[in-house]
């Protein structure tokens, strides 16, 4: 989050993702870093233990916000 949040206030744009579980210490933490309204996505948990074929799935359903991050809207 540190390094998105960095980043982004160099006008370098990121897609940063992390699992459900940590989306409250997402929130405090852009908080405390002055950028509550930072924007990154969210996917389920865990991520370690899946197979290839869910991990897959999971980066297909995420790839379309990680466009929109890193292009803009399209």
């Amino acid at each position: 989050m540190l390094d998105g949040v960095t980043l982004e206030q160099q006008g370098i744009p990121t897609a940063t993702i992390i699992t459900d579980v940590f989306v409250r210490t997402a929130e405090a933490y852009t908080k405390m870093l002055g950028a509550p309204d930072f924007p990154y996505l969210v996917c389920p948990h865990p991520i370690t233990s899946v197979g290839a074929k869910e991990l897959e799935a999971r980066a297909r359903l995420l790839a379309p916000g990680v466009r929109r991050l890193l292009l803009g809207p399209q």
